[in-house]
């Protein structure tokens, strides 16, 4: 089982993938990061799929919470070559896409990165949070990213992993929505003024 911490207080089984679903700023991101270091602290991997920030960003959010130095943690970022830093080079920590566009390159080094976690350093527990589907869905057609998602969260299923989506709830009509939503065991809804609540896979 995996831990999901406070505020949700619950449990799901290894190979879940959950979506966060919401309105912009009711603190999806920041939601999916207190679940990642839930497990960081318990020495689970952890790695960030980002076409919203780069990876500098991500790290920060995580040195808010944990001393990530010594643990396994890692970002695909697919910002920073897009916004014309070019002369980075893949690191231990950080694989680089050229673009959010590039879900084939986004597969790769997220398998990558999976692989190295899972089988060469023996963690068997990882939790991977991909921020976010409304991105993708501004550059690619529902059919597309379903078909990227329908094979990302089968890799996180297959480790038995726990996976993290975000999506902005207000950015998409219902049947976009309620297609994705096909892909994942459970979703879980952040609001304004509320605390989050989850529909999770069992309860």
């Amino acid at each position: 089982m995996y831990d999901l911490g406070p505020p949700l207080n619950a449990e799901v089984d290894e190979g879940t993938n959950l979506l966060l679903s919401g309105p912009a700023l009711t603190g999806k991101k920041e939601l999916a990061f207190d679940i990642l270091t839930t497990g960081v602290r318990n020495d689970e991997g952890a790695i960030v799929v980002s076409n919203t920030d780069g990876a500098k960003r991500v790290f920060e959010a995580f040195s808010e919470r944990i001393d990530y130095e010594d643990r396994p943690l890692a970002v695909v970022d697919c910002v920073t070559r897009q916004q014309g830093v070019s002369d980075i080079r893949d690191d231990p920590r950080i694989r680089y896409t050229s673009s959010p566009v590039d879900m084939t390159g986004v597969g790769i080094k997220f398998s990558e990165l999976l692989q190295e976690f899972y089988e060469e350093r023996g963690i068997e527990r990882n939790r991977v949070f991909l921020d976010s589907l409304s991105t993708l869905l501004m550059y690619s057609d529902l059919q597309t990213v379903f078909r990227f998602l329908h094979v990302f969260t089968g890799r996180v299923q297959s480790v038995d992993g726990l996976g993290l989506y975000a999506i902005d709830s207000s950015a998409h009509d219902d049947k976009t929505m309620n297609t994705l939503k096909q892909l994942f065991d459970g979703v879980i809804e952040t609001r304004e003024d509320a605390e989050p609540t989850a529909r999770l896979p069992g309860n």
